[in-house]
This record gives C-alpha cells, structure tokens and sequence, in this order.
C-alpha cells in the first residue's frame, strides 16, 4: 500500500466522538495540581499466530498521531485492535476485529486472554485486554483491511524476525505488541508450539 499524506492540518477539537479531553484538577499531599487528559474506550488486540506460516498476522496502518510527532513513520505496526465501544463481551469485540481487520474467522472459545494493562497512562490511562489466536488459512473468509474508511494492510512477521522488528527504530510499533511477543516466546512450550 501506498501511503500519501496532503493537506495535514492541526484544528481544536469539539464535538469528540471517541475521546474526550479534560482538564483535571486536585489536591495531591496538599500540593494543588491540574492535568490535560482524555478520556477514551478501552480497547481489545489480540495477536493472531499463523500456524501455516509460523508467522504473526498484524495490522499496518498510518496513524495521524504517530505522524504528527514524527512524519517520517508511515505506517504502525500493530496487532490487530479495536475499541470496545459496544455492548458486547470482550471476546466477542476481539471474534469481530479479527474478522473485519484480518478476515479470518477464529472461534470464541479459541481465543485465550492473556493479560490486561493500562495505555498512554500520562495522557488516556485506557485500559487494553490483550488476547491470543491461532489462525491457519482454513479460517480465512475474506482479504480483510477493516471496515468503512479504514485502510488496514496485513503484515507477515516470521517468528524469527521478532527481535529485529522489536529493535528497528525506524519502524513504529506499540509496547502491547512488543509485550506480545515476550509473552508468546515466554509460553510457547506450553502451547505446543
């Protein structure tokens, strides 16, 4: 995929549809203080293991806030995520992500809950609950890419390139996937793989 960025313009927000920034104040061992922050959605990711290819499926995608701080960062890798802004299981949020991102179709009861933490802690403090799939190309119904004006662009990282995405400074991840990984190779043994 081709990324082509015109017309990037920097506006005051108003009328926010997924976050909400505030101004907090209080007292902190008797020192008043005030905080900017933003409230946001939680979100769900989940790392999606390829047993065909013993490689992980993530997500590639230009995000606007990662440009702004730096414009030579294209695109994020990133494990496949969303929002949980719907009334619905987070299992579930992570069955339709994986669907809509990847376009595989991963059965509830195989997706395994790894662990939960907080994002952006200094700025949203959201809270990410990170999963695990494995998929082979049995389960794929569709190319995938997200949905509406997303442009999601799938990535193939063999298990063996881990580090190197890791340390490679040039491309921009997230720590959820970088933890990600710790964790797979951590407990792969116990998976069987």
């Amino acid at each position: 995929m081709i990324n082509v960025i015109k017309n990037f313009k920097i506006s005051e927000l108003s009328n926010t549809k997924f976050i909400h920034p505030v101004k907090v104040t209080f007292n902190q061992n008797g020192k008043d203080k005030t905080w900017e922050a933003v409230r946001s959605h939680n979100s769900v990711a989940i790392l999606l293991y390829h047993e065909e290819k013993n490689a992980f499926l993530l997500v590639k995608q230009f995000r606007a806030p990662v440009y702004l701080n730096d414009n030579s960062k294209m695109y994020t890798y990133e494990l496949c995520a969303g929002l949980v802004d719907k009334d619905k299981s987070l299992l579930e949020i992570a069955k339709e992500e994986i669907d809509e991102e990847c376009g595989y179709a991963v059965d509830i009861n195989k997706i395994q809950k790894v662990t939960s933490f907080f994002t952006n802690v200094g700025i949203s403090g959201g809270c990410q609950h990170l999963f695990f799939a494995k998929i082979n190309e049995s389960m794929k119904i569709h190319d995938g890419g997200g949905i509406n004006d997303e442009q999601i662009e799938l990535h193939f990282l063999p298990i063996e390139k881990c580090d190197e995405l890791i340390f490679d400074e040039s491309k921009a991840k997230t720590p959820g996937l970088m933890f990600s990984f710790y964790w797979f190779f951590k407990n792969q043994k116990e998976m069987g793989l």
